[in-house]
């Protein structure tokens, strides 16, 4: 894709030292990644055991009763192939007592976005008691269109992708020897039973990102934007419109400054 283009070698050894600077600088032990089976974990869990060694990565996954088969295989094998502790912690009975103690009837974003944290809980859980950091798992084209759950799966140490799109995502994850199957694999949070990111978002990230590029990169206007790139404009505007209303996830709680 013109404009999006990685040398991916480079940019792998980029992050490698990016990560190990993180982690030494903290005097952590290493770190606690979640893996979903999906590009962006197993792109940085290759890389942070490239940045640390196999003895300084440990893995969760963690799986709710939706969560499919297939994603939960690749989570695991791709753990045995990098020869690293994975721990399966189930959290579905989790976030069914925090829904459960709630005086509120919550609709399917809420609920979705207690899994999220829930997850973020756990991983935090585990490496304060190990002494390690939490690696986000978060790609730029997430970042950009508030793609995320604030304080779930926006809440981490360092993100060590946040400034690749999910297309770059996948050519690196290519590059690394991740197979095939979970680098084409439709992206997909998994808060609800079939969800898919097509289901949430204006378009697919292979039309989206030249779209963030434009506007985020390039400066382009949304109509500029669309004749550039061939995406229709109402997909522009909602992206942009995406961006508007996140605005928040990507910024420090408001507070008064002292007089």
């Amino acid at each position: 894709m013109k404009g999006l283009e990685i040398a991916a070698s480079k940019e792998a050894r980029k992050i490698v030292t990016f990560i190990r600077d993180e982690v030494n600088s903290a005097s952590a032990n290493g770190v606690v990644i979640g893996l979903s089976g999906g590009i962006d974990s197993a792109v940085v869990g290759a890389l942070c055991v490239r940045a640390l060694g196999k003895e300084r990565v440990f893995a969760l996954a963690l799986p709710t009763s939706h969560t499919p088969t297939r994603d939960a295989d690749d989570a695991h094998d791709l753990a045995d192939s990098w020869d690293i502790r994975i721990e399966n912690v189930p959290i579905t009975r989790i976030v069914e007592s925090i829904i459960g103690a709630a005086k509120v009837e919550g609709g399917r974003v809420s609920r979705a976005n207690v899994q999220a944290r829930a997850r973020m809980t756990m991983l935090y859980y585990y490496a304060n008691s190990l002494g390690c950091l939490v690696p986000g798992t978060g790609d730029r084209s997430e970042e950009l269109l508030g793609y995320f759950t604030k304080w779930g799966d926006g809440g981490a140490d360092f993100l060590p992708i946040a400034h690749l799109y999910k297309t770059q995502v996948r050519v690196l994850g290519a590059y690394l020897g991740i197979p095939a199957s979970i680098v084409e694999k439709p992206s997909s949070p998994q808060l609800w039973p079939d969800h898919r990111a097509s289901d949430e978002l204006p378009a697919d990230y292979d039309q989206l990102d030249p779209v963030l590029h434009q506007l985020f990169d390039m400066k382009a206007k949304p109509r500029d934007a669309a004749t550039k790139t061939g995406v229709p404009l109402g997909v522009v505007e909602k992206a942009l419109e995406m961006h508007r209303k996140s605005e928040h996830k990507r910024k420090l709680p408001p507070f008064l400054v002292p007089a």
